[in-house]
């Protein structure tokens, strides 16, 4: 399972965000950048090449959940 989880573009997309918050939101993340559905895509399709890979939850966050320790 992958767990999208903070700041992700298509989430702060919308018309009521500036392109200020973008950058605000850019610069608090850990990997300095929003994060895309390309970065879900692609945890998604490691998973499916990974058949021996079970039962786990991949956090899909550039490292959010890490900084919050």
């Amino acid at each position: 399972m992958c767990g999208p989880r903070r700041a992700f573009r298509r989430l702060i997309d919308t018309p009521i965000h500036a392109a200020e918050s973008h950058d605000f939101v850019a610069h608090t993340h850990p990997m300095g950048r929003i994060g895309a559905i390309e970065d879900i895509a692609n945890a998604v399709l490691f998973l499916e090449s990974a058949p021996f890979v079970t039962g786990e939850v991949i956090d899909v966050d550039g490292g959010w959940h890490a900084g919050q320790a």
